[in-house]
């Protein structure tokens, strides 16, 4: 028999925990994190979690008149290889690295990161392994993690589903920032390696895995010292320091370019001015093996892998001529280890074309 109230009411009522949300499991989640937040202090913020708002002083940072510059993104379905393989490290450096990238390319510092991670289903192992990851991105990074959510919602993520967003926020003072004008044909373009895939076009390269008839434990064909799951999330590079200290060293980086979801044809326009356009040479990259093996066994044409990969470039810079040893330098002190990739051209019909052929 049911214990009832003296209205009436039932005392074994339903609770937030029977709907599936416990709040205890949040609570303790929130304590286990704190140490890795605190690991991403820096000027400006003192990395605390706990209240309504994350705070940062702008001043405290040493700036003096800057504009702010904000980006959010996610990881695509690259969450569902963490997911699939139990490794969770290592998608939260993902997650900084897609939002941060976006910022420094405006010629932006990025200061801070907020996440958002959405679970049918809290497992306090879990999460914290995801927000070791993106603590350790933020490290990379030199932007403070000073918040973010944490959402149990039942009914809408099955099983051990979860999905991850990430918002950033960065600065550069009046003036400085980037695209700049003046870029014009003769201007030379310069590529960042990738560490691989990257955060973008796995979709489809989970539709290649699938018909491979490979699993993700198995040995990567294309590095066969890894398991295809761990080769697959090697986290996507922050380029941040590195263009942070080239862009502090000389004046001579007009543009920089994310390439990411749209690969080369999509996001290289979008730095250009009207009337130019850029030129590619292809035989300057040398993509990782990973791209090779996607291309032969999905059979993936290169003008797709093109608009779908980085191919081996995650970011393009587009440097003034009389600045291209001074910015090289710069960036290879750092570790960027930049190649020559192209030159910026008068408009053709299309702002973009490529010269050679992807060594696939």
């Amino acid at each position: 028999m049911t214990a009832e109230s003296k209205n009436g009411e039932s005392r074994n009522g339903m609770t937030y925990a029977d709907a599936g949300v416990d709040i205890d499991a949040g609570n303790a989640m929130v304590e286990t994190i704190k140490p890795l937040v605190r690991s991403t202090r820096r000027p400006g913020a003192d990395a605390e979690i706990g209240g309504f708002g994350g705070l940062f002083d702008l001043k405290a940072a040493g700036f003096s008149d800057p504009i702010l510059v904000a980006a959010n993104d996610g990881v695509g379905t690259k969450v569902k290889i963490a997911i699939e393989t139990g490794r969770h490290d290592t998608i939260g450096v993902d997650l900084v690295a897609m939002c941060v990238n976006d910022i420094i390319v405006q010629g932006a510092e990025p200061l801070f990161f907020l996440d958002y991670y959405a679970t049918g289903k809290l497992v306090p192992g879990v999460g914290t392994d995801i927000v070791r990851g993106i603590a350790a991105g933020c490290r990379i990074a030199g932007c403070a993690l000073i918040g973010g959510e944490t959402a149990e919602m039942p009914g809408l993520y099955d099983g051990s589903d979860y999905d991850l967003a990430g918002f950033s926020v960065g600065a550069a003072e009046r003036g400085k920032l980037l695209p700049r004008p003046g870029i014009a044909p003769g201007d030379v373009v310069l590529g960042l390696p990738s560490s691989g895939v990257h955060s973008n076009g796995f979709s489809l390269v989970r539709r290649i895995v699938e018909a491979s008839g490979l699993s993700y434990d198995d040995p990567a064909p294309f590095e066969p010292s890894r398991s295809l799951g761990d080769a697959l999330l090697e986290p996507t590079r922050i380029y941040v320091k590195p263009l942070l200290a080239a862009l502090k060293a000389t004046d001579g980086i007009k543009a920089l370019a994310h390439i990411t979801g749209g690969g080369f044809p999509d996001n290289l326009p979008r730095v250009l001015p009207d009337g130019v356009g850029i030129s590619i040479d292809l035989d300057a990259i040398i993509p990782p093996p990973v791209f090779g093996w996607i291309s032969k066994v999905g059979g993936v044409a290169e003008s797709e892998m093109l608009r779908t990969f980085n191919c081996g470039i995650g970011m393009v810079a587009v440097v003034s001529p009389e600045s291209v040893s001074a910015v090289t330098r710069a960036l290879d002190t750092a570790g960027a280890s930049p190649i020559r990739l192209g030159l910026i051209t008068e408009r053709g019909p299309d702002p973009v074309t490529f010269q050679g052929k992807l060594a696939l």
